[in-house]
């Protein structure tokens, strides 16, 4: 049995990729999705999709680089339900590039998107999750956050971030019946590789992007932790191409 119906769940990055495949998954077995991205057009557009197959499902537009709109996106969402049963911290950018390429300004964009939106996530969803003491949080961070490479340093350095975050947050939160989940994918065919602004690197991606898992395979892992009994908590999850080495 799939402990999902009816849970009031709020997933950032919804707009695409892995993020819209959860929001389809996670809709269809009878969750309450508020979806939140920067793009209002996907959002629309996916929330008329799957209101028409009978899900219940909202939408806010939202930025998780502002402390300010995540806490928007928090109230909007209690407003609209009354609680909050899961949040799922999935938006995230890839501009990998070399160190000595001084990309300053994308290192801040990944700093600011995939570690700080987390964090802006945490804190705006934990006070209400402790006040009726249970919840479930969910990070996606990468395989990237378990093994470095060149181009990754940035982009790993947040992803290892994410992991220690949510660690933390599981033993502080245990006593309060508030489950953490790492989701780290490997190789998935998304839009991420659409950041990467030095042409060589994107290329080298893309060329290894035909092993690469669907974005419907990371969603049914998160669907399987989410379908756990309130007593079990599955805390993390490394979701690889069978084909991928690293």
């Amino acid at each position: 049995m799939l402990h999902v119906e009816n849970k009031v769940v709020i997933l950032t990055g919804a707009s695409s990729g892995i993020g819209e495949a959860t929001a389809r998954l996670l809709s269809q077995n009878g969750a309450k999705m508020v979806l939140a991205a920067r793009r209002e057009e996907r959002l629309r557009s996916l929330q008329r999709e799957l209101q028409q197959e009978g899900g219940v499902v909202e939408y806010k537009v939202t930025n998780v680089s502002s402390q300010n709109e995540v806490e928007d996106l928090i109230l909007y969402t209690i407003n609209k339900f009354g609680h909050i049963d899961v949040l799922i911290n999935n938006a995230g950018i890839m501009p990998l590039s070399y160190l000595h390429e001084r990309k300053v300004s994308e290192w801040d964009q990944m700093i600011d998107v995939n570690m700080k939106g987390v964090l802006y996530g945490i804190d705006a969803v934990l006070p209400h999750m402790r006040q009726q003491k249970k919840g479930h949080i969910i990070n996606v961070s990468s395989v990237t956050g378990h093994i470095v490479n060149k181009t990754w340093a940035v982009y790993s350095g947040t992803k290892f971030a994410v992991r220690a975050i949510t660690e933390a947050l599981r033993q502080e939160e245990a006593k309060n019946n508030i489950r953490t989940t790492i989701i780290c994918p490997g190789g998935v065919k998304t839009e991420l590789t659409n950041t990467i602004s030095t042409e060589s690197i994107k290329k080298e991606i893309d060329d290894n992007m035909d092993i690469a898992l669907s974005p419907n395979a990371i969603a049914n892992g998160i669907l399987y932790a989410l379908s756990q009994p309130e007593e079990v908590a599955v805390n993390e999850l490394i979701i690889r191409p069978t084909r991928q080495e690293l």
